[in-house]
């Protein structure tokens, strides 16, 4: 990928009028001067992102799909919140500027906040980038994740923002009923991994806050140089365990790219991504990684599955929605593979 951000017209199916909008904001939003213009961010299956444009200003809006949506799924609210209590840490953010649950103004909950200028890299093999700076930015990507596991709850407000203790109890649990909701076929190895799961839940039960959906394709990083300006897509964030972000930071691995090609690439592998998280963040390392790679790809799975029934339904944020069945299946496999032994 280029790493250029694709904007484009306003999705049929996410259209709302701006009117109400540009009205809202006026004397709200500091800098807004109508007109306003609204395009809507290419890419992403779950809350639509927009741009707004007044002059030469621009900013970006999160909301709520439209349509029926799963319980506790696309909370663009909790995303608010998390960002406006890690304004001025260590972990870099866009500002925040406004939130309203008024569904009169755009149809649904949502929130404004800064544009960031930089660039959004989909591909996690970074092929477009030189060697050198593939690793650079991982390392960066790496050290940002361990900032982000050392928030203080308390501190920053956070500390009623999930349930401390029993992370992957309840995380297994949503993940299940979640799967259930959205289920449109039978896959035997997701209901083995429904039974799996909640009896090899690890006895570690670290509590910080964690992102939920943390890869580089969720940062913006420097329009030139190899290093994250602002993480992204907070909405799976809650109060949990550290090592299911640095699981999913590896889940880009658990492909079939061989492990070889990775490191030739410049890029970490699976264990020196875990290597990097211990020796930056001066956690223990884990008694079962195996157990956190096999719920990250369990619940990628169940999040494809609920992707794919809202494009049945009408109501995916991205035209390319039917091209997540397949990755359901093959996650799944992933996973059990895992838990025989057979997979890396």
């Amino acid at each position: 990928m280029t790493g250029e951000t694709v904007v484009t017209d306003v999705r049929p199916a996410h259209r709302f009028d701006p009117a109400p909008l540009e009205a809202w904001l006026t004397g709200r939003l500091p800098g807004f001067t109508p007109p306003l213009r609204v395009r809507q961010f290419e890419g992403g299956h779950s809350n639509p992102t927009f741009l707004l444009e007044a002059g030469d200003r621009r900013w970006v809006m999160r909301k709520k799909p439209p349509g029926v949506l799963l319980p506790s799924a696309h909370q663009v609210g909790r995303e608010f919140t998390v960002l406006k209590a890690l304004q001025g840490s260590d972990v870099p953010v866009p500002a925040v500027r406004l939130h309203c649950e008024d569904p009169s103004v755009v149809g649904a909950e949502f929130f404004i906040m800064d544009w960031v200028k930089g660039r959004i890299l989909l591909d996690p093999l970074l092929s477009d980038q030189a060697p050198a700076e593939r690793g650079v930015l991982y390392e960066d990507f790496i050290r940002v994740l361990a900032r982000l596991h050392a928030v203080d709850l308390r501190a920053a407000g956070l500390e009623d923002y999930g349930r401390p203790g029993n992370y992957y109890q309840r995380q297994i649990g949503r993940w299940i009923k979640q799967y259930q909701l959205s289920e449109t076929e039978d896959i035997e190895d997701m209901r083995r991994l429904m039974d799996w799961l909640p009896a090899n839940i690890p006895a570690d039960d670290q509590v910080t806050l964690v992102h939920g959906d943390y890869s580089i394709r969720n940062c913006m990083v420097h329009p030139t140089e190899p290093r994250i300006v602002a993480v992204l897509d907070w909405e799976l964030s809650t109060i949990g365990h550290p090592y299911a972000d640095v699981a999913y930071t590896t889940l880009f691995q658990m492909g079939d790219t061989p492990q070889a090609d990775i490191a030739a690439l410049g890029i970490p592998g699976q264990q020196a991504m875990l290597d990097r998280y211990i020796a930056v963040s001066g956690r223990p390392p884990p008694a079962d990684w195996t157990f956190y790679k096999v719920f990250v790809l369990f619940r990628i799975a169940a999040i494809n599955q609920g992707v794919y029934k809202r494009g049945l339904d009408g109501n995916a944020a991205s035209d390319q929605f039917a091209l997540v069945l397949p990755s359901v299946r093959r996650h799944a496999a992933r996973a059990w593979a895992l838990v025989e032994g057979a997979g890396d």
